[in-house]
């Protein structure tokens, strides 16, 4: 890290290549933080988290119970040991509670003052943050099981809802009229929501080769339920998980399955699974819900990197926070957990800046000034 902070201060090398390499040494690094608890208020399992992308600092929790919460993740009291505090609870004696499970609760991508929520009450809320009403209710003939607004669109204000056995959707964060579902029937459709004709394509796990073991598994994308689902955030890739215990590579654009191997990957869920890809990162990461642990995958190469462990029960979900390359995760034990990047090894008082790899100046950011007395 010395030698990339040396480089990028002489300009030998693009400052971005640090970043990408602290932030990775960050994820790399993540462990359970003894020194930061996050209140509890959930009263049963947790199944959703999401933490909004304008400050990254407040966080939204849906339960079994039908609870939603907002946490302040800022240490206000500056202390080394804190607790994230709740500022407002959606508890059972509120008037608009959901009924039964929440199953997903998301910022509105652009402004902290709206966040949406929906739950197997057939119902999805649009909620009014500062005075804690919801602003609209949508009531469905059959359970919902995941929604998504589109962290990317100008032009639609739309919401994606899907209803009985569709599991996990997903908007794209490349494309703001691109929709990706997941279905039980083993099936993970692409969308174009300005078509009225059908999906884009289905994703094939056998990229058009028929099945030797079986032609049922043809033109799906797990041979069982498909209940998870994230894009990478440049939006050239999506994986998706199934309860087939497979975890699944797609090329986005192409619908090409990229064959990545990530073994055996534990999936008891029979409902919704939220996990998460980290952002800026060299490799990128999968944090994915693996019983009461998370496994942490290497996306492209499929590499099983890591297990956290902390929880006592199955872990429902996770939530990836980038501006500090923090992880939060739920799970039925009621409890949320943070996973905070390690401190960094003390710099040794005899480093000095001889003692640091020699590289030669990139002609990019050479300094082209020069001062008149220079001049002939």
């Amino acid at each position: 890290m010395l030698g990339l902070m040396a480089a990028r201060q002489a300009g030998l090398d693009d400052p971005a290549r640090l970043r990408r390499a602290e932030r990775t040494r960050r994820v790399l690094s993540l462990e359970l933080n003894k020194d930061r608890d996050v209140e509890r208020i959930h009263g049963s399992g947790i199944n959703t988290l999401d933490i909004e992308p304008v400050e990254g600092r407040y966080m939204l929790s849906g339960g079994s119970d039908g609870v939603i919460v907002l946490y302040d993740l800022e240490n206000l009291s500056r202390k080394p040991s804190y607790t994230c505090k709740a500022l407002f609870t959606v508890g059972r004696s509120h008037p608009d509670v959901h009924k039964f499970s929440v199953e997903t609760v998301q910022w509105y991508p652009h402004d902290t003052g709206i966040f949406t929520s929906s739950s197997f009450d057939k119902t999805l809320k649009i909620w009014d943050t500062n005075t804690l009403q919801p602003a609209d209710i949508f009531h469905f003939e059959g359970t919902v099981y995941s929604h998504h607004m589109s962290p990317v669109a100008t032009k639609h204000c739309l919401i994606a809802g899907h209803r009985q056995e569709v599991l996990a959707v997903s908007w794209s964060p490349r494309h703001e009229y691109i929709l990706a579902t997941g279905s039980a029937d083993g099936t993970v459709k692409l969308w174009d929501v300005r078509k009225a004709s059908g999906c884009l394509s289905t994703l094939d796990q056998h990229n058009g080769e028929k099945s030797k073991a079986s032609s049922e598994a043809a033109n799906t994308a797990h041979n069982g339920r498909v209940n998870g689902l994230c894009y990478t955030n440049d939006g050239l890739h999506l994986l998706t998980i199934g309860t087939d215990e497979r975890m699944r590579l797609w090329n986005s654009s192409t619908g090409e399955n990229t064959l990545v191997n990530y073994g055996k990957v534990c999936n008891e869920s029979r409902k919704g699974l939220k996990f998460a890809i980290s952002c800026g990162c060299n490799p990128e990461f999968a944090f994915v819900p693996y019983g009461s642990a998370i496994a942490v995958y290497a996306v492209f190469t499929g590499e099983l990197i890591t297990m956290l462990r902390g929880h006592y029960s199955t872990v429902n979900c996770c939530v990836f926070q980038p501006h500090f390359q923090e992880l939060y995760s739920g799970s039925k034990d009621c409890n949320i957990l943070a996973w905070i990047p390690a401190p960094r090894e003390p710099v040794p008082d005899d480093i000095s800046e001889k003692s640091l790899p020699q590289q030669h100046l990139n002609p990019a950011y050479e300094d082209a000034w020069s001062s008149s007395d220079d001049e002939g």
